[in-house]
């Protein structure tokens, strides 16, 4: 039972960082563009010599 009020505020508090850090990527935009990563590596970008 002692383990309990130790483990329950670390939980909360890993939880609360876990949702800022995901509400910090939203608001930077880290999830803007999906589909430009994706696309971008089929793309050739050296020139035939």
């Amino acid at each position: 039972m002692n383990g309990l009020i130790f483990l329950i505020p670390v939980a909360l508090g890993m939880g609360g960082l876990g949702l800022a850090a995901f509400f910090w990527s939203m608001r930077s935009g880290q999830y803007e563009d999906l589909d430009g990563a994706a696309q971008r590596i089929l793309l050739d970008d050296e020139d035939p010599a």
